[in-house]
């Protein structure tokens, strides 16, 4: 009997299992030398796309980051800065302001969830909560699309860093998020390729279960063995070294951050190197009804300027930013107008959302608000239309369309449409 046991994203060891029934097991694809994962350069570069979602739990205050309103009494403190692209950010982001050529802001994202949870569900799927459905996240949808450019791959192809993602959805379990720390440790599953105890008690299952299944010659026996197998695969694969986080030098840890949301980031340049079609890094606590200003500034943009400018800095050093989408969003940003604790509160009617890499423009700033940010002055944008966006960039048929269980066909992204500024 498989007992049970939670992933910090909430996957249990029969989750896991099932996860892996789904993965690929083939010859590796990944080495490692001196802590950097060693990749074919031309290899990677012949359709290997992969995406990076920046994740910002709680509903970030982009009026404060991205679409600032200097002298308007929605402004706040910040002021705004000139970038290396056609558009000014906060003074708070002097790095990421140095590659702003490399990305972009839509800042006439106009959505109607504002409560976090579906929020959060809209965001990571293009519709809204339905309770007769379970949609599946981009993550999922981006894995199984471009799964097949990378046969060789053995880990799994959506992970998500630092928290939990939204599921597979109706496309099933194989394409569940794989939740890791930002060291990239899996809670309650010793990875070790070293141990010695793992090795000894992986081949004495494998005996039970071999024997028990030609006992009994039934189906279900014979694939929890081919489970097992690809467990087995999985925890004694090379390409797990991409996981190791730790091995990088000090000085790229340094780089990165060395707080988990710019250890994630690194984690997941590692992982897209590695052959990973979609990774998510969570980085949350923007929530912030109270004291926005002081919080942004002593804490949240500091670490989400390190590791987001170094993040991009390093894909583009390494010629792998053409391939790799970059998207940062929340679940909505928050209101303009400021309340009495110095704070912001939920707002999806104006707001920001960042994109870059992968065939999408860099360098424009696309889209408009008002003067005082309380409302979009130009075409309004929606989740669907940004992964629309970035499902073009990585080569995704528009076209493409799901069946669910219920026999109800789904188009991708929710067909959504290009935002025709930012692809060429």
């Amino acid at each position: 009997m498989i007992s049970t046991w939670k992933t910090p994203g909430g996957m249990s060891r029969r989750h896991f299992m099932n996860h892996l029934a789904g993965s690929s097991a083939a010859v590796s694809a990944a080495l490692t030398m001196g802590g950097a994962i060693q990749v074919n350069a031309e290899e990677m570069r012949r359709n290997r796309k992969s995406a990076i979602m920046l994740w910002m739990g709680g509903g970030p205050p982009t009026i404060d980051l991205w679409d600032l309103k200097p002298g308007a009494p929605t402004g706040g403190p910040f002021r705004p800065i000139s970038t290396s692209g056609d558009m000014q950010i906060s003074e708070h982001l002097p790095m990421v302001a140095k590659q702003m050529h490399n990305l972009s802001i839509v800042r006439s994202m106009s959505t109607r969830e504002a409560d976090h949870n579906r929020g959060r569900y809209y965001m990571h799927t293009g519709f809204v909560p339905n309770p007769n459905i379970e949609h599946p996240s981009y993550g999922a949808v981006v894995a199984h699309e471009l799964m097949d450019q990378r046969p060789e791959l053995e880990i799994p192809p959506f992970v998500t860093i630092g928290g939990a993602s939204a599921g597979p959805g109706f496309l099933g379990m194989a394409w569940s998020p794989f939740a890791v720390t930002s060291t990239g440790r899996i809670r309650n599953l010793d990875m070790k390729l070293d141990d010695k105890r793992l090795l000894q008690r992986m081949a004495a299952l494998n005996e039970i279960e071999s024997g028990f299944a030609s006992r009994t010659r039934d189906l279900p026996a014979g694939e929890h063995g081919k489970v097992l197998k690809k467990t087995f695969d999985l925890m004694t694969s090379t390409q797990m070294e991409a996981f190791r986080v730790e091995k990088e030098d000090d000085k790229t840890k340094e780089r990165y951050g060395t707080n988990g949301f710019g250890q994630g980031c690194l984690l997941a340049r590692r992982l897209v190197q590695a052959g990973v079609p979609f990774v998510e890094v969570d980085l949350g606590g923007w929530d912030l009804h109270t004291n926005v200003h002081q919080t942004l500034a002593d804490t949240k943009l500091p670490q989400l300027d390190k590791a987001m400018s170094a993040l991009v800095e390093d894909l583009e050093q390494r010629g792998m930013l053409q391939d790799t989408a970059i998207m940062w969003m929340g679940e909505f940003g928050r209101t303009p107008r400021i309340n009495q604790n110095a704070g912001r509160d939920h707002w999806a009617r104006s707001w920001s959302c960042v994109v870059g890499g992968a065939g999408i423009k860099g360098g424009l700033a696309i889209g408009e608000t008002s003067s005082d940010g309380m409302a979009v002055e130009s075409e309004p944008f929606s989740s669907e239309d940004l992964m629309a966006t970035v499902c073009k960039g990585l080569g995704i048929g528009l076209d493409t369309t799901f069946m669910s269980k219920n026999r109800r066909p789904m188009k991708i992204a929710n067909g959504g449409k290009v935002i025709s500024d930012l692809v060429a």
